[in-house]
């Protein structure tokens, strides 16, 4: 099977990541998901790396999650130590959305080299997470950036770092209306480093990776670590673990209100196939008291 992740070193010191599903405009599926994973850890151990970069094939950076998504964990080895996939109910899910994405950009975000973004095109939903937990972002002057998870009925990704990347009010603003913004918005906003013409932004990527990896990697390492618990003891860990657990209670109210994990009317047309007809409100509460007093069960 063709991997999704090409993993290259163009030069010496400067590892490139590149989400390689351009036919899926780069949307994020599990497998990806893993072989991205894979490829940090590569990185990671390899002496010689010093600054990762991600970047995306075709003509944009990622459609964000692959709602089309039908394989599961069983099919790769489990990183994290949460387990519980295939139990019943929202036990499985949140078991399977903590390994994929919560525990996964945890992981992605505390790497102990330095890490960019080169995004162009769009950058939607998932796609933020991916972006988010690099330590730079750059991006090309096409670029721009929308997370519509508010209009699928759920309280925005599950690495909810919004307040951090955009302030409070901008990050209520960019979520209350699903819209989408330029890359010099997102710079003004502070959430992009540099906004560059779409043709040079690969090498000026590289260029910025070239004077990081010149400087001394245990330095660098300490300065990341010196970082990220700085915005950690902010709070930004804890506020994003809170947030997943309000993310998952949004997707329980899906699923009892309408049979899905997503509220079906903020679901794209081109995706509504893929999900079942969502009955109504009062017809699944009927049909799931029907069933409980069958079994015997209470209200």
């Amino acid at each position: 099977m063709t991997s999704s992740i090409r993993y290259e070193i163009p030069e010496p010191g400067i590892c490139v990541i590149t989400l390689s599903r351009p036919d899926k405009r780069n949307a994020q599926d599990v497998r990806m998901t893993y072989e991205l994973n894979d490829a940090y850890d590569r990185a990671a151990k390899d002496d010689s790396v010093k600054v990762i970069i991600l970047a995306g094939d075709g003509p944009h950076f990622s459609a964000g999650h692959d709602l089309r998504d039908v394989v599961w964990h069983e099919e790769f080895e489990q990183v994290g130590t949460w387990g519980g996939f295939g139990a019943p109910g929202a036990e499985g899910w949140v078991a399977r959305e903590e390994e994929i994405y919560f525990e996964m950009c945890r992981r992605w975000r505390d790497i102990p080299k330095p890490t960019i973004a080169a995004v162009h095109g769009v950058t939607i939903g998932g796609a933020l997470m991916l972006a988010w937990v690099c330590d730079l972002i750059i991006a090309a002057d096409d670029a721009t950036f929308a997370d519509p998870v508010v209009s699928m009925g759920v309280c925005g990704v599950e690495w909810f770092a919004h307040p951090w990347e955009l302030g409070p009010r901008k990050a209520k603003e960019f979520l209350y209306t699903a819209d989408s913004w330029t890359a010099e918005e997102a710079h003004r906003l502070g959430m992009v480093n540099h906004v560059v013409p779409r043709d040079e932004l690969t090498e000026f990527t590289r260029g910025v990776a070239r004077k990081i990896a010149a400087k001394p990697m245990f330095a660098l390492r300490l300065t990341k670590q010196a970082v990220n618990q700085a915005v950690d003891v902010q709070g930004q860990e804890a506020a994003i673990r809170t947030a997943f657990s309000m993310h998952q209670l949004a997707h329980t109210h899906n699923l009892e209100r309408y049979g899905i994990c997503l509220d079906p009317a903020g679901i794209p047309p081109a995706l509504q196939e893929t999900f079942p007809a969502a009955e109504p409100d009062d017809e699944l509460r009927v049909k799931r008291r029907n069933a409980r007093s069958a079994s015997g069960g209470g209200q």
